[in-house]
């Protein structure tokens, strides 16, 4: 399938998989499709092969000619005023928990966010929750310390103080301290929800 199509195509399998209040796991285990290869289909990253498609339209429950036919153009979002701001000073926020996560969330006062800010206290060593998701791309960047990020789809990764990572958010992650000092991070994440599965 051409890469035009294959982007409309992912972009309509994302919004199915969404109205059914779907994981990207729970999407794999229903098709077949690997996690990693749905991520890129839903983001246009890769050509749509034909006997993938047909394991998502079986999955999903619609035609293939549901998802390969033009999409009408969403209606645009309201305007954001223009020359909005939200200054955050050292230690304000909005107290969040993401997991078991302690972190203050910035500009909350701010409405229709295209990304949430999160600085975040890593303390525990050991993973305690489950794994959050977010919705679209997100960043992590560690201020203090190390962190280890875990994910279902890829082993344990170390970061340390100015490393960061983008990733895809839908992915399950959690967040542990390397040692036992206590890192600090930076999460940026699409949207204003995070959710624990």
């Amino acid at each position: 399938m051409s890469t035009r199509l294959s982007a409309a195509a992912g972009a309509a399998i994302r919004r199915l998989r969404q109205a059914r209040g779907w994981t990207l796991a729970e999407l794999g285990a229903r098709s077949g499709v690997p996690l990693s290869s749905l991520s890129k289909v839903e983001l246009g990253q890769t050509s749509l092969g034909y006997d993938v498609l047909i394991r998502l339209c079986a999955a999903l429950e619609v035609d293939v000619e549901h998802l390969v036919r033009a999409q009408a153009a969403p209606e645009p979002a309201p305007a954001k005023p223009a020359g909005r701001r939200a200054v955050v000073r050292a230690g304000e926020g909005d107290s969040v928990d993401l997991g078991g996560l302690a972190g203050l969330s910035a500009a909350g006062d701010l409405l229709r966010r295209d990304f949430t800010p999160v600085v975040l206290e890593v303390r525990d060593t050991e993973r305690t929750g489950g794994l959050l998701r977010a919705p679209g791309d997100a960043y992590l960047l560690v201020l203090d310390g190390s962190v280890v990020m875990h994910s279902d789809v890829y082993a344990p990764l170390v970061l340390r103080r100015g490393d960061g990572v983008f990733f895809d958010g839908e992915m399950g992650f959690a967040l542990t301290a390397e040692s036992d000092r206590a890192a600090q991070a930076l999460f940026i994440h699409q949207g204003e929800r995070v959710s624990e599965v």
